[in-house]
C-alpha cells in the first residue's frame, strides 16, 4: 500500500468513526476504533413493483457494527436510469421509523453508464434517532414515479431486482455514514474513487451579484442596483393585508451581509405585514439562479406558531391574460407549518406553463419534500434549453421538461408572506424571519452548485458586493 493510499485510508476511517457517533456524546468514543475497522450498515432490500407505472424499492437498513449508528449521518442511494426527457417524484408509502422522518431526492450522475445515470438518495431527519448494534430500520416502504405518471422502464436500471421479492442484503444499492461508503457498489466510474480534483473555475458571462450590503429599506443604493422593495397592495396571500418596506431590513451575520424579510400578524388583515423584494427589470431567462436563503419554522420570539406562511426565492414575468403560454415563473416554496392541503413542513420546487386566478386553473409541474428545511440552504436554479432543474444544497431536487421552458424574461423575487389566517387564529403578535444572504444570476450558462460556491467565493474573495453585466433586452 503507498502512503497516499494509508493517508487516504485513515482519513476515511477517521471521519466513519466520527460521524457514527456524532450527536450520541462522549460515552460512545470508546467503541469507535472497533466500528471503525468494519462494515458499520449493511441495506437489505426488495422490489415491491416490478411493472411501468412506479418504482418501488423498499429497505431496510441493519447496523451490523458495534457501537450506535446515527441515522441523519445515513444516506442510501438506489440508481436508475432515466427515461428520456423525464422527472421524478418521490413518495414514502410507509416507514416503521415515519415517514415524516425519511427523506428522498433525486441526483445525477457524473459519469454515467448504460444502467444508470440517475440515483434517488434517501436520508433520515434527526427525528429517525439511532441504530443499535444489531437493530435494524424497519420496513421503509418508498416509491417514486415519473412526475407526469408516465410509463417508465425499470428492467434497465443498475438498482433493480426483479426476483428480490423479499428482504435480503443487496450490495446494487450503497450506504454513507457521515459521507464515507460503507455499503454496496455503486455503478462503474460512480464509486468514491479518489479525491476529487478542485472545482473548475466558473464560467465568465453576463452576471448579476448581489450580497445585500445595505443600510436600511431606504438606502439609494438598492433602487440603483435595480431593486424594488414593495410596499404596493395586493396578492398572493390575505386580503387586506399589507407589505410593508420598513420590515426588510439589513445586518451583518459575521463576516457577512445578510438581508431579513419579517412577516407579521396578530391574526387579523389589518395587522397582518408580508415582504417582498424584486428587481425592477424583467431581463432574467435562461442560465444559472442561486441564492443562500435562510427558512424558519417558527416565529422569531414570542407568539403562537402555526401560520400557513410562505418562504421564497423565485423568478416570475406579469400574465398577460388568463392561460397565457407565454407566463413563465419557477419558485422554491417552503411551507414550514403547511397549507394548501397539506398539514406540515413542505419544500416545492414548481415550474409553471400558465394559469388563471377565476376559476382556478393551473399548468405547471412540480417536486417536493415533506420534511423541515429550517435553517440555511444553497438553492440553485439552472434553465437550459432542454431542462429545468432545481438542487438543494448541492444535491438534484427536482428536474423538469422543456414544455416549462420560459418564452419571454422574467424578475429576480423573495417574498415572505401568509396564505390565509386560518392556521393559527390566536391574536398575539408574531413574526417570523427569512434571510437572504446573496443572489447570483449567470446569463446563458448552466453552473454547477459547485461553481456557484466558487463564482461567490471569488466576488468575496475580491471584495466584490455587487455586479450587474445583465444587459436589460435579451
Amino acid at each position: 500500500m503507498s502512503t497516499n493510499s494509508r493517508t487516504r485510508t485513515t482519513r476515511i476511517r477517521a471521519a466513519l468513526a466520527a460521524a457514527l457517533v456524532a450527536g450520541l456524546g462522549c460515552a460512545a468514543l470508546t467503541a469507535t476504533p472497533a466500528v471503525a475497522a468494519g462494515e458499520p450498515l449493511t441495506v437489505q432490500y426488495r422490489q415491491s413493483a416490478s411493472g411501468s407505472d412506479q418504482v418501488e424499492p423498499w429497505f431496510k437498513a441493519v447496523n451490523t457494527g458495534t457501537a450506535p449508528v446515527a441515522l441523519n449521518q445515513v444516506k442510501i442511494r438506489y440508481y436508475f436510469k432515466a427515461d428520456a426527457g423525464a422527472s421524478y417524484t418521490f413518495a414514502c408509502s410507509w416507514a416503521v421509523k415515519g415517514c415524516a422522518n425519511i427523506t428522498g431526492t433525486f441526483g445525477t450522475l457524473a459519469k454515467p453508464t448504460a444502467t444508470a445515470d440517475r440515483y434517488l438518495e434517501i436520508g433520515f431527519t434527526a427525528g429517525a434517532g439511532t441504530l443499535a448494534p444489531g437493530a435494524n430500520t424497519g420496513d421503509m416502504q418508498l416509491r417514486f414515479h415519473r412526475s407526469n405518471w408516465q410509463p417508465l422502464n425499470q428492467n434497465d436500471d443498475y438498482s433493480f431486482g426483479p426476483g428480490q421479492t423479499s428482504y435480503a442484503n443487496w450490495s446494487k444499492v450503497t450506504a454513507s455514514v457521515g459521507g464515507t461508503q460503507v455499503w454496496g457498489t455503486a455503478p462503474e466510474g460512480s464509486g468514491p474513487g479518489p479525491d476529487p480534483d478542485p472545482t473548475d473555475p466558473p464560467p465568465t458571462g453576463a452576471s448579476l451579484f448581489d450580497d445585500f450590503n445595505y443600510t436600511s429599506h431606504t438606502d439609494p443604493a438598492i433602487g440603483a442596483h435595480g431593486w424594488s422593495v414593495r410596499s404596493n397592495a395586493g396578492g398572493p396571500g390575505v386580503p387586506g393585508a399589507s407589505w410593508a418596506p420598513q420590515n426588510v431590513t439589513f445586518a451583518k451575520e459575521g463576516t457577512n451581509s445578510i438581508m431579513n424579510l419579517e412577516t407579521s400578524t396578530a391574526g387579523t388583515p389589518q395587522t397582518t405585514k408580508h415582504t417582498e423584494v424584486l428587481t425592477q427589470a424583467m431581463k432574467f431567462k435562461n442560465g444559472t439562479y442561486a441564492a443562500r436563503v435562510r427558512f424558519s419554522d417558527a416565529p422569531k420570539s414570542t407568539g403562537p406558531d402555526g401560520d400557513r406562511i410562505v418562504q421564497t426565492f423565485f423568478t416570475i414575468n406579469d400574465l398577460k391574460a388568463p392561460m397565457a403560454d407565454d407566463y413563465a415563473e419557477y419558485d422554491f416554496e417552503y411551507l414550514p407549518n403547511g397549507g394548501w392541503g397539506e398539514p406540515a413542513n413542505i419544500l416545492y420546487a414548481t415550474s409553471w406553463e400558465t394559469y388563471r386566478p377565476d376559476p382556478w386553473e393551473a399548468v405547471n409541474q412540480h417536486t417536493e419534500a415533506r420534511t423541515s428545511y429550517a435553517g440555511w440552504h444553497d438553492l440553485v436554479l439552472t434553465i437550459d434549453n432542454n431542462n429545468i432543474t432545481y438542487y438543494v444544497d448541492g444535491q438534484e431536487f427536482g428536474r423538469h421538461d422543456a414544455r416549462y421552458l420560459p418564452e419571454r424574461p422574467m424578475s429576480i423575487n423573495f417574498n415572505q408572506w401568509l396564505i390565509d389566517l386560518a392556521g393559527q387564529t390566536s391574536t398575539t403578535p408574531r413574526a417570523y424571519d427569512q434571510k437572504v444572504d446573496y443572489v447570483l444570476h449567470v446569463k446563458d450558462q448552466v453552473l454547477t452548485p459547485a461553481q456557484v460556491a466558487a463564482k461567490v467565493a471569488a466576488y468575496r474573495t475580491a471584495g466584490t458586493t455587487f455586479e450587474d453585466t445583465v444587459p436589460a433586452g435579451q
